[in-house]
């Protein structure tokens, strides 16, 4: 006869208290409800067309070939790193060694997990841009480290340099930047970076950079902080085929970075996926040789459709934010009477049929987003369209 089975002492939490405050993610939330009230989903940031039909058939030939359909190596297939360290050469100006300094990674929020866990003890303080994306205090806390916000505040959203300054300790390790940044579409200049990149350089601190929107910049260009003095020595930059080439399922990121930082985010790396995405590598190494018209008209699709989205977003009575950047459109609802983002964008698919991001939740200082609102804006013209017209409603 088989023994009865033991409760389990329910006086202790199953979710460690590290990841306890984090529960289920905005966009989990809000896309469930999208999809339950039939709604425009202009929350999550992802497109509703594929990338580039080629890029598609590359994938397609690269199984058809067997090739990555086994484990890939740990690194990542040569072809790809080698198309990585390309891009950085061709874009930037800037050489990394595609054996030892070019890391494929399960999507960018591999990446900046297993550097943040690779490269932080328990107690150390990684400053990062307040408003943030979602997994990095999840992996902040994983690592035991301790977040210190630099915020960046309506209307233009400018980090306050000599804030950063203060915000260093001793027990600083790590700065964690965004640039072009999400949620606010914020683009950080030249002349801003280098102001990090002297405090990085002053106080010995490492920097990770997450640049997944880099071919996404509206105004100016995208600099990269490794591409400053004395960085490239101390920064960790991430970024991914997913927002580039609308390929998000695909989960094909990456690290580019000295030998010792690569093989210290490895060392986490292996641990968390081991290896993804085979075949799917053998495509993006594809997709990153397209020729700079492939970039001109993405940038100018995406351009064209957030001033529609901007227009329309404005005419219903909400103050508009103009992103210089990302495929986002941060908002003020103020101006409707609205004071609370996330009772507003949980009402609002029954109200208008459109699905929303309320950014407080990408605040530790939720009065400072209370009142603000992300869109989305990479869908197709006519869905932004539609979405425009029911937003009339406000």
């Amino acid at each position: 006869m088989a023994p009865m089975s033991a409760p389990v002492n329910s006086d202790r939490p199953f979710l460690n208290r590290r990841l306890a405050a984090f529960g289920t993610t905005i966009f989990a939330e809000m896309s469930a409800l999208a999809a339950r009230t039939g709604s425009i989903n202009l929350g999550q940031g992802f497109p509703d067309t594929d990338g580039p039909a080629e890029i598609a058939e590359a994938a397609v030939r690269a199984i058809r070939d067997g090739r990555g359909n086994q484990y890939p190596p740990g690194p990542g297939v040569p072809e790809l790193r080698e198309a990585i360290a390309a891009h950085q050469q061709r874009f930037y100006g800037l050489g990394y060694d595609p054996d030892t300094e070019v890391l494929v990674t399960a999507g960018a929020t591999e990446a900046i997990a297993a550097a943040l866990l690779a490269l932080l003890e328990p107690g150390d303080e990684v400053i990062a841009l307040e408003p943030f994306y979602d997994s990095y205090a999840a992996c902040i806390a994983m690592a035991g480290a301790v977040r210190v916000p630099l915020t960046l505040r309506a209307p233009d959203f400018r980090p306050d340099l000599d804030a950063l300054r203060d915000a260093i300790t001793p027990r600083t390790r790590l700065l964690l930047l965004n640039t072009p940044h999400n949620p606010t579409g914020t683009v950080l200049t030249p002349e801003e970076l280098a102001v990090v990149a002297e405090l990085a350089v002053e106080r010995d601190l490492l920097v990770v950079t997450d640049e997944v929107y880099e071919h996404l910049v509206f105004e100016g260009g995208h600099t990269p902080l490794a591409s400053l003095p004395g960085m490239r020595e101390r920064t960790v930059t991430i970024s991914s085929a997913g927002k580039t080439f609308s390929f998000t399922g695909w989960k094909v990121g990456w690290v580019t970075a000295p030998p010792a930082l690569v093989s210290a985010v490895r060392s986490a790396k292996q641990f968390l996926t081991y290896v993804s995405s085979g075949p799917f590598q053998y495509a993006v190494a594809e997709a990153l040789a397209l020729p700079d018209a492939y970039y001109t008209a993405f940038r100018a699709d995406l351009a064209a459709k957030r001033d529609l989205l901007t227009e329309g977003l404005t005419a219903a009575g909400l103050r508009v934010f103009h992103p210089q950047g990302t495929y986002f459109i941060t908002t003020d609802i103020s101006p409707l009477g609205e004071k609370d983002g996330l009772a507003f964008c949980r009402a609002l698919p029954e109200r208008c049929g459109v699905v929303a991001i309320p950014n407080q939740v990408f605040y530790d200082d939720q009065e400072a987003g209370a009142s603000q609102v992300r869109w989305a804006f990479c869908k197709k013209t006519e869905v932004l369209r539609e979405a425009v017209d029911r937003l009339r409603a406000l």
